[in-house]
């Protein structure tokens, strides 16, 4: 789970296969899930984050 920001959660909508996420409630993504996600990386200990503007 990923979370973006520190906001009350409205409603969660499955946004693709193995995706979820959770909007607040001014519709924005507040965080979201990738199911079985160390099944889709070859090293889940060593996942890098990268965030850009």
């Amino acid at each position: 789970m990923i979370s973006l920001r520190d906001q009350r959660i409205k409603e969660s909508d499955k946004v693709r296969p193995g995706v979820i996420a959770d909007f607040g409630y001014d519709g924005g993504i507040v965080r979201f899930e990738i199911l079985d996600a160390s099944k889709h990386v070859e090293d889940p200990l060593s996942v890098t984050l990268v965030a850009s503007d």
